[in-house]
């Protein structure tokens, strides 16, 4: 794997040391890769990863160390870059804006690997569009009341505990009147109504709320807080997508290099031919190019920036896209080995496509990366 962007200046030494162990570790570790279990692959990635120490970065958010390590996992194992991201991204709104009960409670446990979080955001018609959410949150003296559902939840089934955005003023429209809240695992009138199965397994379902009661302490923030805290940790986390693309795209890249090495066509190597030459060059481009989009934005963020909206956006929207087309490429250039079942391609190009989706669809992040562009 190439680590040349190891010595770029958008990292320090601590990055460096961190990202160099964690191969170490990856290298000794096995790949719990079961597509059939992805539930059970996820829950023992999230304890080898907490028992390791690699998860105290989901709750440290330091975006540069979240990149390298979604990078890393994704060129291994499309599911241990799930329980990674899913660990920071499900607490991610408790680090940022959790009162100082609710971090010791919760954070903790997730570093430990013996507490699985989720990020419970979408619902069946306010995917993207976020400030269309419909579920409801009533204050009833210390607690409020849950009322709706939440859809295309990564964790839904197997998360301890959840951090869910509900409207608590139904009165106001849009972005106004939504919070968040922490819910956990076993509440009463809170169940998971269905898994749902997706192109590139894991844990994926719809959570239904019917008069659940929730104490008011475990709202995150104030009233009304929720969409800003939403922002915030997508602002934060969806970086990391582009990250996780990265590896995806990276591994695609050297199993299409060594294989183009190897086999031979009309009596010469692969590699040797110009088209396939130019389908490398082209992978190699678009790999250095979102790897320098990525950790830009990241480090951007770790100086110090309030927001990396913008730069966040065209982290995730380019390195997606691309590793999109690399993944393609790969196949392509393995021919029909490439599209049978249990080839790494085949799996990687399941994996990499749900990318230009989740956390913001690439037209979305078109539409961020024009607003941001048009303010400045």
């Amino acid at each position: 794997m190439d680590v040349t962007e190891l010595s770029w200046p958008f990292f320090d030494e601590e990055h460096v040391r961190f990202a160099t162990s964690l191969e170490q570790w990856l290298d000794t570790t096995p790949v719990f890769e079961d597509e059939t279990a992805p539930e059970a692959s996820v829950r023992t990635w999230v304890r080898a990863l907490g028992d390791a120490g690699w998860l105290r970065a989901c709750t440290a958010l330091d975006v540069r160390k979240l990149s390298l390590a979604r990078e890393r996992l994704a060129y291994r194992s499309a599911l241990a870059d799930f329980a990674f991201a899913m660990q920071g991204l499900g607490s991610g709104a408790i680090s940022l804006f959790g009162s100082d009960g609710l971090r010791s409670r919760y954070l903790d446990a997730v570093a430990a690997g013996t507490s699985i979080a989720a990020f419970a955001l979408s619902e069946r018609e306010a995917g993207s569009d976020v400030a269309s959410m419909t579920t409801t949150a009533n204050r009833d003296g210390d607690c409020y009341v849950l009322r709706g559902e939440k859809t295309w939840i990564s964790n839904a089934g197997i998360a301890d505990f959840y951090v869910v955005f509900a409207r608590t003023s139904p009165q106001e429209t849009g972005a106004k009147g939504i919070s968040a809240f922490v819910v956990d695992t076993g509440t009463v009138g809170f169940a998971l109504a269905e898994r749902i199965e997706t192109l590139s397994p894991h844990p994926l379902g719809t959570l239904t709320f019917d008069g659940c009661v929730i104490p008011a302490k475990h709202r995150l923030g104030e009233e009304g807080d929720g969409f800003k805290i939403a922002m915030a940790t997508l602002d934060l986390f969806r970086t990391t997508v582009g990250a996780a693309a990265l590896g995806f795209a990276r591994r695609a890249y050297d199993e299409a290099r060594a294989h183009t090495a190897s086999r031979e066509l009309f009596g010469a190597p692969l590699a040797s031919l110009q088209l396939t030459q130019a389908a490398i060059a082209d992978m190699a481009l678009e790999i250095d190019a979102s790897a320098l989009l990525v950790y830009r934005a990241a480090w951007t963020k770790d100086r110090g920036a309030p927001r990396v909206t913008r730069e966040a956006a065209m982290a995730k929207l380019f390195a997606t896209e691309a590793a999109g087309r690399i993944c393609d490429r790969a196949v392509q250039l393995f021919g029909g080995r490439g599209i049978t079942r249990g080839e790494i391609v085949e799996r990687l190009y399941r994996a990499v496509r749900a990318l230009r989706i989740y956390e913001g669809a690439s037209e979305v992040q078109k539409i961020v990366i024009a607003r941001a562009s048009m303010e400045r």
